[in-house]
């Protein structure tokens, strides 16, 4: 079964028992994905380590849109 018609699935029994819809699929992603960022730099901290924020990220996008530049990180 897709997720969509998981979803619709969902919907149609929401209705039959007079339940609010649920979300589309999808709908928070952007947040739970900030949240677990958050999280993990908030562990890092609790351990000692520094809480790097997003600097493999920056260096990955940094050699892939510069391929000529290098850099240090």
């Amino acid at each position: 079964m897709s997720i969509t018609q998981q979803h619709l699935l969902d919907l149609y029994r929401a209705q039959q028992l007079g339940e609010p819809a649920p979300p589309a699929p999808g709908t928070h992603d952007r947040r739970v994905v900030r949240e677990w960022r958050e999280e993990r730099q908030f562990r890092a901290v609790l351990a000692g380590r520094p809480a790097r924020v997003g600097q493999r990220i920056r260096h990955a996008l940094g050699r892939w849109l510069l391929p000529g530049r290098r850099t240090t990180c």
